[in-house]
């Protein structure tokens, strides 16, 4: 009955000039599972949808999903399998696997709550809380939290980050598939300080991001021959130069005029910017009609 309320509902919103201001989220979030087609991201990462997303399974030997009452965690082929690899070295270092949060819709696009990227099958959120086990029910999915690896005032990591937080995070980053790592702050700076390999260029996928304190981010690169997805500009690898991104830029992120900035008391009200949930299908490439009617 879901899935069949949900494909009236799109199919109407597609058809009819009066659901033309129909928020696409609402749309996207109706749909239950993934399109037949074969995988294609359409758009960018906070502004799109895609074809023949693959679920990622609730549990498997090296990780489990979390809180599937959201029905996210599907994403494109490669990044199913990015996740599976990584679980994998995961045990390597000491852990049972991995937790794994949100990736996308079954359809991608934009999202009734959270994230405003997200939307092509080419993000997904990683716990920073190491699994104790890998046999929690559904139930205990929806109620276990991750844990905080920064502290309160965010210039500093605390006594839950680990040497095999570090090594995860370098063996991620240096996969070839990613484009970047969003983690707090303090977790950068703290990998800036630690990181011994010689071949540092690897930490310059890791980026500084705010709310990035109990999960990290991993963004893939746009896969071979999606010719449809638009590649975050510039790219890691165009800013890098070789670099680390561990100059002096970086502590910005920890001082005091960016955590506590002073009040202008001159400064007029910021206009308020269109966000993903605001969205309507004519926002989104044109392709994003396709995905919903499709079968």
């Amino acid at each position: 009955m879901k899935n069949a309320l949900a494909a009236l509902v799109i199919a109407a919103s597609v058809a009819l000039p009066a659901f033309a201001e129909t928020k696409a989220n609402q749309l996207f979030g109706a749909a239950d599972l993934p399109t037949a087609n074969r995988p294609m991201p359409y758009g960018s990462y906070a502004k799109g949808c895609a074809d023949g997303l693959v679920e990622l399974p609730e549990t498997g030997p090296t990780w489990q999903a979390m809180r599937l009452s959201r029905n996210r965690n599907f994403g494109h082929p490669e990044m199913i399998s990015y996740l599976i690899d990584l679980s994998q070295t995961a045990t390597r270092i000491g852990w049972a696997g991995l937790y794994i949060g949100d990736i996308s819709q079954p359809r991608g696009g934009p999202m009734t709550s959270g994230h405003a990227s997200h939307q092509i099958g080419l993000d997904a959120d990683i716990w920073m809380l190491p699994p104790r086990r890998l046999n929690l029910t559904r139930a205990e999915r929806e109620e276990i939290s991750s844990i905080p690896v920064r502290s309160a005032d965010q210039r500093s990591v605390t006594a839950n980050w680990t040497p095999q937080h570090h090594a995860l995070l370098e063996a991620a980053a240096s996969d070839p598939r990613v484009d970047r790592i969003f983690v707090a702050a303090a977790v950068k700076i703290e990998m800036c300080k630690t990181a011994t390999r010689a071949d540092r260029k690897w930490l310059q996928k890791i980026r500084p991001v705010a709310g990035h304190d109990t999960h990290f981010h991993v963004r893939l690169k746009c896969p071979s021959g999606a010719r449809h997805c638009e590649t975050q500009t510039p790219t890691v690898a165009d800013l890098s130069n070789g670099g680390d991104g561990c100059d002096e830029t970086l502590m910005w992120w920890v001082s005091e005029e960016y955590l506590n900035p002073k009040p202008d008391p001159n400064a007029k009200p910021a206009p308020r910017q269109r966000g993903p949930r605001d969205y309507t299908l004519a926002d989104l490439p044109r392709q994003c009609r396709n995905v919903l009617s499709s079968p």
